[in-house]
Order: structure tokens, then C-alpha cells, then sequence
């Protein structure tokens, strides 16, 4: 899965308000400039935001954009829900038609799994709040990591194991 620039740099701009705001309002330029993102893209992103309830927006000298609850309130999922970016494996189109598959309007042999995954993954980022990525308390991908290679480590195990069976016979 490929995420697209939308929910990346949605997350990256509320993280920046989060973190330099402080409760005051931040200049869109200034998030722009600080984030390496365009202006005009940056725009189209805060009108999602703002009609979702996730930023306010404050006219005038020192005006810019606050965060609308605090940061630990606000998590990951309801951004890119927000800016519109999907979270999702299968390429099938239930979601615009409740008749769509993935082939012909069935599902393919893997759509459970694939289905699965994007649930376990919008789920993650669901629990993940704008404070917990600040104070970086994200998970551990070490031990991600680790578990995968645990994983890994037992299947060929079992290979080697299923190998030297087929050989005794």
C-alpha cells in the first residue's frame, strides 16, 4: 500500500500546528515553508480539515490555524479520513457501489485478506493520537521488526523440518 501525498502531508501540517502552536495560530505559509509543502496543496487540504472539525481558522494579524481539540483528541484515521485518503488493499469499489468486486463483481480469491489488512491498518492509525506522534510513542518498530523476523525464522523452520520428513520416507 502506497499512501498518497493527501493523508502524508495532512498529518505532517497538524503535527506541525501541534507543535509549534502552543494554542496560537499558525500562519499557513509558515506551515508551508517549515514542511516543504506547496502552498496552493496545502490550501485545498485545510478546507477538508477545517469542514471535518479538526483545525479553526483565526482572521486577521497574527491569524493562521489552531488545532480544534487538543492533540492527544485528535488521531491519525480521522485525518486521512478527512482529507479523503483511503485506507485500503483491495482494489475492489464497495465503497462508491455495494454491488462492485474485485473481478466482475466478485470478490477475488484473496479480498478477505486483503480486507482484513486494511482494516488492521486503519485501526492502527485510529489509536495513533497527534500527541503520540510527537512524543514519538508510535510503537516500537524494532520490535515489529523482531516479531516478523521471529515469523520468518519459524516458516523455514518448518520448511527444513517438512524437508527432512519428505527424505526419511
Amino acid at each position: 500500500m502506497k499512501l498518497n501525498t493527501k493523508g502524508r502531508y495532512a498529518v505532517m501540517a497538524m503535527a506541525d500546528i501541534a507543535k509549534c502552536g502552543q494554542g496560537k495560530a499558525i500562519p499557513m505559509a509558515a506551515i508551508a515553508k517549515r514542511q516543504h509543502i506547496s502552498l496552493a496543496y496545502l490550501e485545498q487540504l485545510f478546507s477538508k480539515l477545517r469542514r471535518a472539525d479538526l483545525v479553526s481558522s483565526l482572521r486577521g494579524p497574527g491569524g493562521g490555524y489552531v488545532l480544534s481539540r487538543p492533540a492527544d483528541k485528535i488521531y491519525i484515521g480521522e485525518i486521512m479520513q478527512a482529507v479523503g485518503e483511503p485506507v485500503k488493499m483491495t482494489r475492489c469499489n464497495r465503497d462508491t457501489d455495494k454491488d462492485a468486486g474485485c473481478i466482475g463483481g466478485q470478490d477475488c480469491l484473496t479480498h478477505s485478506l486483503w480486507n482484513a489488512l486494511s482494516d488492521h491498518i486503519y485501526n492502527f492509525l485510529a489509536s495513533i493520537s497527534l500527541q503520540d506522534v510527537l512524543d514519538k510513542k508510535v510503537g516500537s518498530l524494532g520490535s515489529l521488526a523482531a516479531n516478523l523476523e521471529m515469523v520468518s525464522n519459524n516458516k523455514a523452520e518448518q520448511k527444513l523440518l517438512k524437508q527432512s520428513d519428505e527424505e526419511v520416507i
